[in-house]
């Protein structure tokens, strides 16, 4: 890469998360929405070329960054432990705790991205971001599975990440906990896990966990 393509790599990154800092505290009074990118990008100091440049899609780009960063940071909380001393409920759970905690980080928008979210027009991305959360977590977790596995496993976590972190904002974290630890229970064989999918099951948990997420109902 060439220096000129390197600056502009550094300075689109930056810039990002400057916009993206600016629209995680505007979010809470303006919502997640094209108004919300229109003025954090005028908070951070970028034209309106500059910002389309940069977030073509607006508030659906600002969605997936805000995912991409607290899937970093749920990996830098799992860096304390070592993925290959624990079994597999030890490391399910300390992927979703970790990666609860880091939305935690953010509590002030998740309503407010939630409702963005659960437009129909934005499920396949919302399911697109919880996918990603999930590879995360397995890879961390030391997956390396590439036949049917590979998928069912991520739809699985899929499944138990968005309704857990559902139940956290709506009802808290004990309840969240209790509810993770049932999830894990359900799903230890991983021959009841393939047998238990289905092919709407992702998209339909999905629909109730951000309707939770938006209205806060247990």
């Amino acid at each position: 890469m060439s220096k000129a393509a390197e600056m502009g790599s550094n300075w689109a990154d930056e810039a990002e998360q400057r916009v993206l800092d600016e629209a995680v505290r505007l979010a809470p009074t303006v919502g997640w929405n094209a108004r919300l990118t229109e003025r954090a990008a005028q908070a951070a100091g970028l034209s309106p070329g500059e910002t389309q440049l940069l977030l073509p899609e607006g508030a659906r780009d600002l969605a997936a960054l805000l995912s991409r960063r607290h899937d970093a940071a749920a990996l830098d909380k799992l860096a304390i432990h070592d993925p290959g001393a624990m079994k597999i409920r030890q490391k399910i759970r300390a992927g979703v705790v970790a990666r609860l905690d880091a939305a935690a980080a953010d509590s002030g928008v998740m309503r407010p991205l939630a409702a963005f979210l659960a437009f129909p027009t934005n499920l396949a991305l919302a399911l697109r971001l919880t996918w990603e959360s999930s590879d995360a977590l397995w890879r961390w977790a030391g997956d390396t599975a590439t036949d049917e596995n590979h998928y069912s496993k991520r739809a699985i976590l899929s499944g138990i990440l968005v309704s857990t972190l559902a139940v956290d904002l709506a009802s808290g974290r004990d309840s969240a906990l209790a509810h993770l630890d049932a999830r894990i229970d359900n799903v230890m064989a991983f021959e009841k896990w393939k047998a238990g999918i289905k092919p709407m099951d992702l998209a339909t948990e999905m629909v109730t966990a951000l309707a939770k997420m938006r209205y806060g109902r247990g």
